[in-house]
């Protein structure tokens, strides 16, 4: 039988193959690199049992639920989350909704329930500061305890530090809002990206010469409206197909040639022609944060600000190979 890489809650993960268990939990908002130690010394322990390496994650975020007049906006979807966790060596991502009933659940029998279903679980892997439970009442120390009750193992990951600070889902998404690509690469450990499916647009920018790929996308934590040096590619690829374009985007409401449009739009000029087109679903990276977004007096003095742009994204780049 072949071992599904997704797995729609804990209810569906009642036939996962009879191997030992490591169990990975948390939210994993961006994957970042404290997530990175917790996914990582599942997968390792996996590897020395022959057992199987899975994540534990929840969908929507809590916060929807508890607090739905002030929810968590989440770094990616929950499709891009995936993928990075089962990039960083899991077998199995399971996503477990997060219901009334779910949330309900005392914390003392949070891991009954758990190895209900899933008996074969030998070792849990939370960062340190993981609550569960409800009302959060739950604690790594408490988690250990109920652990050792059944014989099984916890492995809590120290929080991991950059620049004297804790890296966090929330650092992220500041830096993030605020432009600060730099930090924001830097604390997930690989370059933020998101994806979308191209849309026929207007054909502006080719007219001007910059002909661009739409890329309708409304993100739950949004970045910083401008300018940025990108990287776009397939969003869905085989292990062999590394193909990439470099390129130059613009993210916002474009006050030049669409005054009082508010639902902010990709655009993405990439330097060398993709075979990407309308209908394509296409990952863009971002690299680097280039300038703000804004209004120009006219087509002529935008055009010559898209090329300013252009040769500072290829600069970076260039930086960047050099």
């Amino acid at each position: 039988m072949k071992l599904p890489a997704h797995i729609a809650g804990l209810d569906e993960a009642r036939d996962l193959p009879a191997r030992p268990l490591h169990l990975a939990i948390g939210m994993f908002d961006g994957v970042h690199l404290g997530h990175r130690a917790v996914v990582e010394a599942a997968v390792a322990s996996a590897r020395n049992t022959r057992g199987l390496a899975a994540a534990l994650t929840f969908d929507p975020h809590p916060s929807r639920l508890l607090r739905p007049d002030a929810p968590v906006c989440l770094l990616q979807p929950a499709g891009i989350r995936s993928r990075r966790l089962l990039a960083a060596g899991l077998d199995v991502v399971i996503a477990q909704p997060f219901t009334p009933e779910f949330a309900a659940v005392s914390a003392e029998d949070f891991l009954p329930n758990l190895l209900k279903a899933l008996p074969e679980l030998r070792t849990i892997y939370v960062g340190e500061n993981w609550r569960f439970g409800r009302g959060r009442v739950g604690d790594v120390a408490m988690l250990n305890a109920e652990a050792r009750k059944n014989g099984l193992r916890v492995f809590s990951a120290p929080r991991v530090n950059f620049d004297g600070e804790p890296i966090s889902s929330t650092r992220i998404r500041v830096a993030l809002r605020e432009g600060r690509l730099d930090t924001v690469n830097a604390l997930l450990g690989y370059t933020y990206c998101t994806d979308g499916v191209v849309k026929g647009g207007q054909q502006l920018g080719r007219t001007i010469g910059f002909p661009t790929l739409n890329v309708p996308w409304a993100p739950e934590c949004a970045p910083r409206l401008g300018v940025y040096a990108v990287r776009i590619r397939r969003a869905v690829r085989t292990s062999d197909d590394t193909a990439s374009w470099e390129g130059v985007a613009n993210y916002g409401v474009r006050p030049t040639v669409a005054d009082g449009e508010t639902t902010p739009l990709l655009e993405v000029h990439a330097f060398e022609t993709p075979p990407f087109d309308a209908g394509d679903h296409i990952e863009v990276e971002w690299c680097a944060f280039l300038r703000d977004e804004r209004r120009f007096d006219g087509i002529e003095a935008l055009r010559r600000q898209i090329d300013q742009d252009a040769a500072a994204a290829r600069r970076f780049f260039a930086e960047q190979a050099g």
